[in-house]
């Protein structure tokens, strides 16, 4: 982002007007710091309240100069904005509307002001940024000046240098695959206090270890700190500068739809947003129409429900014990199952050892035994594998009746996170109504139907985009 540079001093005065506090939370605060941060021969000072469980000592770490504002009134902004001649102020405040910011360039006209957005207001600046996955630019004609530029999406991101640092790291391998580590933050100040609920929920989950991120700001951490005592999958981490190497260690993710889920995505982290305040509807509706796991609100069974995806285990036929690989078989060749099979063939222990020994030679598939708790409940696998799409295939224990949606989120997920394919595609046999049903479930669609093998199959595709 260009600075914006007076001509009789190269170093421009840049003010930024945030809060923070236990009730506003410390989102404002952090990604304003990340702003300052790209203003490297900038004056930088921070004008902000001093309000209850408010972050003011961040900024001071950072090095920036701050200013306490006795309230949010104009007349005492304003004559900061003259004593410090200021060039650009950085808006990031509710409390400031656009006739708060008219009247500040009634006040200054040489003033620049760059206002934050996330919510589609009206605005009276030169520069609107509302770096959310979500942001639409067409969303904001009539509610900025003509002539007002707009920095709106992913491209303008804001991410400090050690989440860039962090996703260039390889991950280091898991010995166990059962055991799985949960990023958890509802915000810096958690106003909505469902840290304990959530962690309650995921109690259920002996396998999943969740690691959750706060700031003192946390009218509850008392309380956080009583109820996570003592108990070993639970690690509480308070001021944190290590969120991106946790992030980067982590499995999945828990969080708002806020700052942090920009984070997430970034770090191509699967996770679970829960909305708890308004000003996350719109990433909220944004995640949801793209199919991405969000909550509305805080929903103990929704939740148990979701989690359930990072719980489970896929283990590559390669590595299967041969017991293992005879449940395999043994599903396999079930009548139930191999109806719905292309080669309805019986098949022998030999043929399919022989083909899963195969499979270590190959780059262009890869198959799965999926394990719930311990318990083997289906298979899934990968087949035509490249760089932009795979062909996959699913059937489930015959033993157990209600594991397919897992199933089809474990497919998903593995397609989209780990592969990092375009299209997720398959091939069905036309009269197998419950997997076409199930797959539209998932967003998948039909593209075209087609013999092969006498077979009528009816061929379909999940785009990233759409799933």
């Amino acid at each position: 982002m260009a600075l914006l540079k007076n001509k009789k001093n190269p170093m421009s005065n840049i003010l930024f007007r945030a809060d923070s506090s236990s009730v506003i939370g410390t989102g404002h605060i952090m990604r304003d710091l990340v702003l300052a941060s790209r203003y490297k021969d900038a004056n930088i000072v921070f004008a902000v309240q001093d309000l209850k469980g408010n972050i003011n000592h961040a900024i001071a770490e950072a090095g920036h100069s701050l200013k306490i504002l006795r309230s949010n009134d104009i007349k005492e902004l304003d004559t900061l904005i003259k004593t410090l001649k200021t060039d650009m102020i950085v808006i990031d405040n509710y409390g400031i509307d656009a006739a708060y910011e008219k009247e500040l360039k009634i006040k200054n006209p040489a003033l620049k002001i760059l206002s934050f957005d996330d919510t589609y207001e009206k605005h009276c600046c030169d520069i609107l940024l509302n770096h959310n996955i979500s942001a639409d630019e067409k969303r904001y004609k009539g509610l900025v000046p003509e002539g007002c530029e707009l920095r709106c999406g992913a491209a303008y991101t804001l991410l400090r240098d050690e989440f860039m640092q962090e996703k260039q790291k390889a991950k280091k391998p898991s010995s166990d695959t059962r055991n799985k580590n949960i990023f958890i933050s509802m915000g810096g100040a958690d106003h909505s206090n469902i840290s304990i609920e959530i962690l309650e929920v995921l109690d259920s989950f002996p396998h999943l270890h969740a690691h959750v991120v706060t700031t003192t700001a946390n009218a509850h951490l008392q309380a956080l700190k009583e109820y996570v005592h003592g108990k070993d999958k639970i690690t509480l981490h308070i001021n944190t500068k290590q969120i991106a190497r946790l992030m980067h260690e982590a499995d999945a993710a828990i969080v708002t739809p806020s700052v942090t889920l920009n984070e997430v995505i970034y770090m191509d982290l699967p996770f679970i947003a829960i909305k708890t305040a308004e000003n996350q509807q719109d990433m909220y509706r944004y995640l949801s129409k793209n199919n991405y796991s969000a909550l509305e609100e805080f929903d103990a069974i929704k939740l148990k429900s979701l989690l359930e995806i990072f719980a489970i285990e896929i283990l590559n036929f390669t590595d299967l014990s041969l017991d293992d690989k005879k449940i395999v078989l043994k599903w396999r060749n079930h009548p139930s199952i191999k109806k719905w099979m292309f080669t309805q063939d019986e098949i022998g222990l030999t043929d399919h050892l022989s083909f899963i020994d195969s499979l270590k030679k190959r780059i262009d598939k890869v198959y799965f035994l999926v394990k719930k708790d311990s318990i083997p409940i289906g298979v899934i696998d990968f087949t035509d594998i490249d760089k932009k799409s795979a062909e996959f295939g699913i059937y489930a224990n015959p033993n157990l009746k209600g594991v397919g949606r897992l199933l089809m989120r474990a497919i998903i997920d593995y397609a989209f996170n780990v592969l990092k394919i375009g299209t997720l595609k398959a091939e069905v046999l036309k009269d197998n109504l419950h997997a076409i049903k199930l797959y539209k479930e998932y967003n998948f669609a039909e593209t075209n139907t087609k013999n092969a093998d006498t077979n009528n199959l009816v061929h379909m595709e999940l785009k990233n985009e759409n799933r």
